[in-house]
């Protein structure tokens, strides 16, 4: 817990990219755009400072909750992007205040330390495990901005206010497509250096929850990307598709450890 292990200068970061992070996601429509992206670069910063202070800890910590603000801080790295190629991209609140949630989180919830025993590769699978996230994270904003913009549609309003319905679809597949690699890449690094990565006989592949959530994510996006390609699936089905597939990924390593640190109390 945050008492137990966090660091005074952690704290302070935390708590200052929270804030930050909170301004732009309660009075966005009153800051206005050049102050929010600056008040957002802020955050961002600051959010990166706090990620690297628990990375490069000795040893390092991790668990559900910085896999979590590790995602935020990887969308809202992919939105700053694409909010200079699209400026019409328009999710600055919504992000923000996921972003806050999840430093806040981090901080109360920062995981537990590496094992000795554990090879000095654990952290770049940790890090493909992930981009994949972030990845898909990023899939499921474009998804739901997807879904807003069908919603204006129907009821008629302006159709010129936010990005393309096209397009925003477009980003969306490449989002999933590139998260399929890197999971992809993750599973099988797991499954052919499992005992390498974790320092432990018989830890080679075990079809606990992790790896069982794991593969079925696994397949629903490989049926999504399938569908898409030979069946056209597009709007709500691929949005729903996408939905579910992601859901089982959080599942896979988020939702086991939370229940590992926070339910069963176990650092395992």
């Amino acid at each position: 817990m945050i008492l137990a292990s966090a660091t005074p200068v952690s704290v302070t970061l935390s708590l200052a990219a929270a804030a930050a992070y909170a301004l732009p996601a309660l009075a966005a429509a009153r800051m206005g755009a050049p102050l929010t992206r600056m008040v957002l670069l802020l955050a961002w910063l600051l959010h990166a400072a706090v990620l690297a202070l628990g990375l490069l800890d000795s040893p390092p910590r991790f668990g559900f909750a910085p896999a979590i603000s590790i995602t935020a801080w990887l969308v809202l790295t992919v939105y700053g992007i694409e909010s200079r190629v699209y400026p019409k991209l328009r999710a600055r609140w919504a992000l923000a205040g996921f972003a806050t949630a999840a430093v806040l989180l981090a901080l109360v919830f920062p995981g537990t330390p590496l094992h000795p025993s554990a090879s000095a590769w654990l952290p770049l699978h940790w890090a493909l495990g992930i981009a994949c996230y972030g990845l898909f994270a990023a899939a499921v904003v474009h998804a739901w901005l997807m879904t807003r913009v069908e919603k204006q549609i129907r009821l008629a309003t302006d159709p010129h206010s936010d990005m393309p319905l096209l397009t925003l679809e477009r980003l969306m597949f490449h989002f999933i497509s590139a998260g399929f690699a890197l999971l992809t890449a993750t599973l099988l690094a797991g499954w052919l250096f499992g005992e390498t990565l974790y320092g432990a006989a018989g830890a080679r592949w075990r079809w606990d929850h992790k790896a069982v959530f794991s593969v079925l994510s696994w397949l629903t996006f490989a049926v999504l990307l399938i569908g898409r390609s030979r069946f056209g699936w597009r709007g709500r089905r691929a949005v729903r598709v996408l939905y579910g597939g992601t859901a089982l990924l959080v599942l896979a390593y988020a939702g086991s450890r939370f229940v590992m640190e926070v339910v069963l109390r176990r650092a395992g």
